[in-house]
């Protein structure tokens, strides 16, 4: 992982800066560093440079090996954190094989410095574990990141730097597991994995087996990991600190593997389901990310997993079964798994939180349905809640973080299709609005007066496309940024 290091010059063989238009024109926008401009504007004219966002182009510099140029686009009054951050991303990623680089963009502010660390920490990224022979052709990433600026000896700049590395290296973990094959990623293995790593972060951890899941009567994990040879996990890891300012529930999706059970998914693109759990990872990465930054906010991660397979034990269209704390459901299709996995999560978050004395919001984060790519695409996530101050908080954060979240209604009169005439209510609805279906099927396990979100992450969790900004191909660790946001801006209510 890229160490982030502030400085007030040019540190390295690399100097990343970056390139704007202004009025149709190219302009050099170096921060704090002084550049030949002229002469290198001649030289990116002539080659065609746009400025245009995710552009990165490479010219050997005078005093430095390379000089980097990365697009920020029009220039306006200041620019935004954003597109810092996914410029200096951008930078990053282009830069394998080089040791160190140092950024020299422009910025007014600890903000927007932030977000060029980050952004440049979040970019120096790849995923090498399984390559065999090949692996020695690949090119290692950044292992620093400088970053020129006035800002560099402050309190504020120093704990930025440092928070940009805690968030990069939560993220790193969210991908890392996103990408890691099912051949290697099961329940049990992500559990203890995590549990493991819990002891570092001081966190406390708990796993939940098949044997215990099947005596607690969590019916809808194991209704979904029946069919598994990988017998289904209930992680639960805690942050208490003392003197807590609010306590949230972060619950996450963990289906290690999504066949659709006995209602078999198509065979093409069945290899993105590994990436079905990155709701579970990106909620146990926030509660460690939260646990490092030592804020006074309470976190309960849980991690509901299972393997939704296909067997003579797998769980059949019209079985009825009971989810935790009595509600039954009839499962008519075996492929709208998630939603039972999180309704067992999210009855027994609830039941913990108010033990310990009562949520101040419950989240849980899922990559739920198809219906929310059809809907929003592939870079924005959607937002469900019972309160609309909660959301209004998260989505506050969601702009900070720089992830891209929409609001969705849940419409009462979509509630009707979820009828069952053998159970409390049927796993399934109307297919037109099937997003909007499925958080109306969370909010029957919903306590109304517990401050609830919905997260559908669906398409924004796993990239199956080119690079972008900070974001590489596979696992993207969506919602953790936005999350952390929560409780830190959670913390600094008085």
């Amino acid at each position: 992982m890229a160490k982030v290091k502030l400085t007030s010059k040019v540190d390295s063989e690399v100097l990343v800066v970056g390139l704007a238009i202004s009025n149709k024109k190219l302009q050099i926008e170096s921060g704090s560093s002084q550049i030949d401009s002229a002469s290198l504007l001649a030289t990116l004219n002539a080659m065609g440079a746009t400025g245009k966002a995710d552009e990165v182009i490479k010219l050997p510099g005078k005093n430095t090996k390379l000089v980097v140029f990365t697009g920020l686009g029009e220039i306006k009054s200041a620019f935004d954190p954003e597109n810092l951050r996914r410029a200096a991303g951008a930078a990053a990623r282009d830069l394998n094989g080089n040791k160190s680089a140092t950024f020299s963009l422009p910025h007014k502010s600890v903000v927007e410095l932030a977000a060029i660390a980050e952004g440049a920490a979040l970019g120096a990224y790849n995923f090498t574990e399984f390559l065999g022979s090949s692996k020695q052709d690949q090119k290692e990433p950044l292992s620093q990141v400088s970053v020129i600026s006035k800002f560099a000896d402050t309190a504020q700049a120093k704990a930025a730097a440092k928070r940009a590395e805690i968030i990069a290296e939560q993220t790193y973990l969210v991908r890392d597991l996103i990408n890691t094959p099912p051949s290697h990623l099961t329940p049990d293995s992500f559990s203890q994995q995590l549990k493991k790593l819990s002891t570092k972060y001081g966190v406390k951890a708990e796993i939940l087996n098949d044997a215990a899941l099947k005596k607690g009567g969590y019916g809808g994990i194991i209704g979904v990991g029946q069919g598994s040879a990988n017998p289904p996990r209930l992680l639960h890891v805690s942050y208490s600190p003392a003197k807590a300012k609010k306590r949230y529930a972060f619950v996450g999706k963990g289906i290690t593997f999504d066949t659709g059970g006995l209602a078999l998914k198509p065979a093409n693109g069945m290899e993105a389901m590994k990436s079905d759990m990155s709701g579970a990872a990106a909620v146990i990465a926030a509660v460690f990310a939260i646990a490092q930054l030592k804020l006074p906010i309470a976190i309960d991660g849980w991690a509901p997993l299972a393997e939704n397979m296909v067997s003579d034990n797998a769980t059949r269209p019209s079985d009825v079964i009971t989810i935790y704390g009595g509600k039954t459901v009839e499962v008519l299709n075996p492929d709208a798994e998630g939603r039972l996995v999180l309704a067992d999560a999210l009855v027994k978050a609830a039941e913990v939180g108010k033990k310990a004395g009562g949520l101040d919001g419950i989240i849980d984060v899922a990559t739920l349905t198809g219906a929310q790519v059809v809907a929003l695409g592939t870079r924005t996530s959607a937002v469900m809640t019972n309160n609309d101050e909660f959301s209004n908080q998260f989505l506050k954060a969601a702009e900070i973080a720089g992830e891209s979240f929409w609001p969705m209604p849940l419409p009462v009169e979509l509630r009707a299709s979820l009828d069952s005439p053998v159970a409390d209510l049927a796993n399934i609805g109307d297919r037109m609005g099937g997003m909007l279906v499925a958080g109306i099927f969370l909010k029957e396990f919903i306590d109304p007066q517990t401050p609830w979100l919905h997260l559908d992450i669906a398409g924004p969790a796993y990239n199956e496309k080119s690079a972008h900004g900070y974001t590489p191909v596979g696992g993207t660790g969506i919602a953790l940024r936005s999350l952390v946001q929560l409780a830190e801006l959670a913390s600094s209510q008085s």
